[in-house]
């Protein structure tokens, strides 16, 4: 590891002065590659972190936008249908007057029929299934 530790250095002047100073100790340029190495490993471990990040977070995001997708289109297709009875409903009343309209009425919701018409039940017995 490296040591930056700070030193006590003397320096011996003219006449016999000693001066006392602090200084850091100086790094090799070995111990600097090497700092300077171990900092591109970290910085390369950060990124692929980042991207593993990133990459699960878009395949989950690709997950809920998918499902919220088929949400809206079975809440969109629900809504048409709605909107068609609506109509329906709307011209039954705009029209209760009109015999068609009732007899229209009479047969699909009571089941009733003419007098002269025919009724047929088709139960599905006999029928040749290949």
């Amino acid at each position: 590891m490296e040591d930056n530790s700070i030193q006590c250095v003397r320096w011996v002047l003219g006449f016999g002065v000693v001066k006392v100073g602090l200084r850091r100790r100086e790094t090799s340029k070995k111990e600097k590659y090497m700092k300077f190495r171990r900092s591109k490993f970290i910085t390369k471990i950060i990124v692929f972190a980042l991207i593993v990040y990133a990459g699960a977070s878009l395949i989950t995001l690709r997950g809920r936008i998918d499902a919220a997708r088929s949400e809206n289109y079975e809440k969109s297709r629900a809504v048409a249908e709605m909107e068609e009875a609506n109509a329906r409903l709307e011209h039954d009343i705009e029209n209760h007057d009109d015999s068609d309209v009732k007899a229209g009425i009479a047969q699909a919701n009571l089941g009733l029929v003419l007098p002269g018409e025919i009724i047929f039940f088709d139960d599905g017995v006999g029928l040749d299934e290949d």
